[in-house]
């Protein structure tokens, strides 16, 4: 029985996907953010802890016996995203799935919305914290969502260096795909990938 870690459990993507495990697998949970504990939990698969993500002992401390973290993550990304690497790494758990945002790459053609590097300085942080994972040794998977909402689960996913397909894409889309590569640790492996609604 696998223990994931879910950093971010608070959040949007991070309660998707703490759904996705607890309705498809029989992981064992540990939800993980400031206020982690005022999340009801199932006490037979799920542990809440407060943590600051930046705290890199105490985060190095709770990763003892997690098999693979998933991280959605806002805030300082780029030094957030150096704190689970540098925990991980600390702690000998190599598998994470990580969210970032599409067009870190400049990946995102007009058509859909496109909006590059040299002209959206606020996708820098999602670049930086990245490329934390990418020039890691970790087993890294960056996510690259569009613009997620609650629509239809449909999605298609896109390798670097590939233009992005569509502009949105749903939160439970996005858990599928997490959830997918947090079991199966080839997948997607050390790739960062896009995820959009098809058009």
């Amino acid at each position: 029985m696998m223990k994931m870690m879910i950093i971010g459990a608070t959040g949007s993507i991070g309660r998707s996907v703490r759904a996705k495990l607890l309705n498809t697998t029989d992981a064992q949970l540990k939800l993980v953010s400031r206020h982690a504990t005022s999340l009801p939990v199932d006490t037979a698969r799920e542990e809440a802890v407060n943590l600051n993500v930046l705290d890199t002992a105490a985060l190095t401390q709770a990763l003892n016996g997690v098999d693979a973290v998933f991280a959605a993550v806002s805030g300082d990304m780029a030094g957030m995203a150096r704190s689970i690497v540098a925990a991980m790494t600390a702690a000998g758990v190599q598998r994470v799935v990580f969210i970032s945002s599409m067009g870190i790459y400049d990946e995102v053609p007009a058509s859909v919305g496109g909006s590059n590097l040299s002209d959206s300085p606020v996708l820098l942080p999602y670049r930086r914290a990245a490329d934390a994972f990418t020039e890691s040794s970790l087993n890294y998977t960056v996510i690259r969502p569009g613009w997620f909402d609650n629509g239809s689960d449909d999605y298609e996913v896109t390798r670097e260096g590939e233009a992005f397909g569509g502009h949105d894409v749903s939160r439970h889309a996005i858990a599928m795909l997490a959830v997918a590569a947090l079991q199966d640790e080839h997948l997607y492996s050390k790739e960062s990938v896009g995820i959009n609604r098809p058009q």
